[in-house]
């Protein structure tokens, strides 16, 4: 480590101790990291090359060597308590390096079956936060999942109706057919389908907060008549549908459920037409969810890969894969416009919450954003039918909608 990557206070001939030796191991750690480093005697280590995106400020040496220890766990850590504090682009640094990142070696963890407890445990420390909490960022319709931003200049309650839209079309809904939804959130699809479209739904979730305010929602608009919301896990469901559609779950179920996925969806689905969609966050490339996200924001969590969630949910039972698109850049603007409103809330939240609380909130978003622009992340839609299903669209016309010329028109105003 030369002395020119110092500035600030002299780093004391760059002195040949303990503390010396970690910063040069750091050194050479954050060469591809965007970022300077600020030590709290005032030294300033600045490794990158190139332009840097933010600040780190480390407030003392145990910190340091923590984060050196295991870097992503402990760095995360360190921000939540204030152990550092970031000045300048966040967003920006976190996506240059998950950029530099090469692809990973296959996961190392081992996934267990989850109980129906396990699963409801998991979801009810995410979800069962309080409503409160998550109305203060979300849309008016409270969808949690990706938005489709057709437009540019859709506002993020426009963006998230049209995404409801597609699932639907994607699906080709008509009245008076039966939906299973699996994981149904505070319930926004649901309605949009019963109110839309005509069907009778039948969504599950296992968060009773959610459970309670999609009930109550769906009485105030005249829809609980053809919408059950049962707090029920989506393996004690039972009956008989046309259509099984599951928006945002399949990161929650774990690599070990999928073949208990894969049952339910067949055995509840019509035999000769049945047909689904699954949304799900993945990847290019089989990897875990890191450990800081797994225990601090969605314990049990796991983002697989196409291949992953084909292999082990839907070819088991001789389904077909009719459509895949990938929503990523749509993603990437959600999830700022949560930030945007996040940091908006933050003084309000500030009264339910403590500051770490508040922090880790504003880390995840802040990394999922960086996580989808730099390609770490992808958002799929995945259209499936029985093997032998005959009706299927040979366009995409009845999605988005195709003028003369063959040129797509989107999907246009809801």
């Amino acid at each position: 480590m030369s002395s020119e990557h110092w500035t600030g206070v002299a780093p004391r001939a760059l002195r040949p101790s303990l503390l010396g030796r970690l910063l040069a191991l750091l050194a050479r750690r954050l060469r591809r990291f965007p970022v300077r480093l600020q030590l709290w005697s005032g030294e300033v280590l600045t490794p990158h090359p190139g332009a840097v995106h933010a600040t780190i400020v480390v407030r003392n040496a145990k910190t340091l060597a923590q984060i050196l220890l295991d870097p992503v766990f402990r760095l995360a850590e360190a921000y939540r308590t204030r152990a550092i504090t970031v000045r300048g682009d966040l967003v920006g640094a976190l996506e240059a390096l998950f950029r530099s990142q090469a692809p990973p070696p296959p996961p190392a963890v081992r996934f267990k079956p989850a109980t129906v407890a396990r699963a409801e445990e998991a979801a009810n420390r995410h979800y069962d936060l309080g409503n409160e909490f998550f109305r203060l960022w979300l849309d008016e319709q409270m969808v949690y999942t990706c938005a489709y931003f057709w437009s540019p200049l859709l506002t993020l309650e426009q963006a998230q109706l049209a995404k409801l839209e597609l699932v639907c079309r994607k699906l080709r809904l008509a009245p008076g057919q039966t939906v299973l939804e699996a994981g149904c959130g505070w319930g926004a699809l649901a309605r949009y389908m019963a109110a839309r479209y005509g069907v009778e739904v039948t969504a599950c979730n296992v968060s009773r907060e959610q459970v309670r305010y999609a009930r109550r929602r769906a009485r105030d608009e005249g829809l609980d008549g053809r919408i059950q919301f049962l707090e029920e896990d989506f393996r004690n469901v039972s009956g008989r549908f046309d259509v099984f559609v599951s928006v945002g779950m399949l990161e929650h179920v774990g690599l070990a459920n999928y073949a208990d996925l894969g049952r339910v969806i067949h055995e509840r689905l019509d035999p000769r037409h049945g047909r689904g969609l699954l949304h799900f966050i993945g990847r290019n490339h089989p990897r875990a969810v890191d450990r800081w996200t797994r225990k601090r924001i969605f314990p049990g969590s796991y983002c697989p890969t196409l291949s992953e969630a084909f292999s082990r949910v839907l070819e088991p039972w001789d389904f077909s894969v009719l459509d895949v698109e990938n929503l990523r850049p749509h993603y990437v603007r959600t999830l700022a416009e949560w930030r945007r409103r996040f940091e908006q809330a933050a003084p309000r939240a500030a009264s339910q919450f403590d500051e770490s609380f508040i922090r880790s909130w504003r880390l995840y978003l802040a990394s999922s954003q960086a996580a989808f622009a730099a390609g770490s992340l992808q958002l799929f839609q995945a259209v499936f039918a029985r093997g032998c299903e005959d009706d299927v669209p040979w366009t995409r016309r009845h999605i988005y909608g195709e003028a003369d010329s063959g040129r797509s028109e989107g999907i246009g105003p809801m």
